[in-house]
């Protein structure tokens, strides 16, 4: 099959022809038609995630999208032709989705919403299990709460503020003014987070209360703001608490802080059964028409998927980047 490369950390990749792997027993074969590229694959390349980066030379590509090919030992929930799609791949000794086929644990794996294509199926599974396990299995979301998700338009963030609303809460979200109209599509209030101050949208949506939710995907100043703006006993989630901050303020609110580590499963073959459960439930969502994906319009294949790894950090892109294998 061909592959993409990583030989060693900041190269492009290594266009190479590499034997088509064998499913082992609980895995298929897949297929690739399309590999979603998300921030942390770009860093991964580069040599700045160790906790997640695999032994060189390795394959990069962490969600997919495909054809089921080949049905390993044990699985009994795909079949031969199956269309899928996962969080696949791409971290330590895992495979990633740069290339034509993939072994792949099936628990990771579900059913491809039939209302979308390849690509856009590609571009759902990081975000979306990102955005589930912080909101809805960690901060427990329920109907009525106030909820304020930073970088709203984000990948993260789009699939987070969607999921809110279809939980019944009342949605907020941190964006720039030229990215307003795509949370308001989503049934979100807009705060522009650069002229409203954390007092002045704490004071006007919530009474000075502060919100029942936060879920923060910017790390940094965004964290330390949500530790202001949640009420007492609050929730707060975040996929990017990986600087030194000081608890005080959030700890004086008696707010529970979750941190959200969405390729835990895979590094440490834990709770893989329950990423393909939750993308079975967000397939439903989708079918239903209560889900939706944004995708960057520019198209990638194999052939310069580098620039699709520069595109997912040099702030062009709105929406997901995906990178077409076939």
């Amino acid at each position: 099959m061909k592959a993409l490369f990583t030989n060693t950390y900041e190269s492009d990749f290594v266009t190479t022809e590499t034997a088509k792997p064998t499913p082992k027993k609980g895995e298929v074969l897949v297929k690739i038609h399309a590999s979603g590229v998300n921030p942390i694959d770009n860093k991964i390349r580069l040599g700045l995630s160790p906790y997640a980066s695999p032994v060189l030379p390795a394959i990069l590509g962490t969600d997919l999208a495909g054809v089921i090919e080949e049905i390993g030992e044990g699985v009994t929930d795909f079949k031969v032709g199956d269309e899928v799609y996962g969080l696949a791949g791409g971290v330590l000794g895992v495979q990633g989705t740069l290339a034509e086929y993939t072994a792949v644990d099936a628990d990771l794996l579900a059913i491809k919403p039939k209302n979308l294509t390849m690509r856009e199926a590609a571009a759902i599974p990081l975000v979306l299990l990102t955005a589930w396990e912080g909101l809805i299995d960690r901060a427990k979301v329920q109907k009525g709460d106030k909820v304020l998700v930073h970088a709203g338009a984000g990948g993260v963030g789009h699939m987070v503020v969607q999921l809110a609303k279809n939980l019944g809460a009342d949605v907020y979200a941190t964006v720039s003014s030229q990215k307003a109209d795509i949370v308001k599509g989503f049934g979100a209030t807009p705060i522009d987070y650069k002229t409203a101050t954390v007092e002045d949208y704490v004071n006007q949506y919530t009474d000075g209360k502060g919100f029942d939710v936060i879920y923060d995907t910017v790390g940094g100043q965004s964290l330390d703001d949500s530790f202001k703006a949640i009420r007492h006993y609050g929730q707060i989630a975040s996929c990017y608490a990986f600087g030194t901050h000081a608890l005080a303020t959030s700890s004086l609110r008696s707010a529970s802080l979750h941190g959200v580590f969405v390729l835990h499963p895979m590094i440490g073959n834990e709770g893989r059964k329950h990423h393909g459960d939750i993308l079975r439930e967000t397939t439903k969502l989708i079918e239903e028409g209560k889900l939706k994906p944004i995708l960057d319009p520019r198209k990638f294949t194999l052939n310069n998927a580098i620039e699709a790894h520069k595109a997912v950090s040099d702030g062009s892109s709105v929406g997901k980047i995906v990178v077409d294998i076939i």
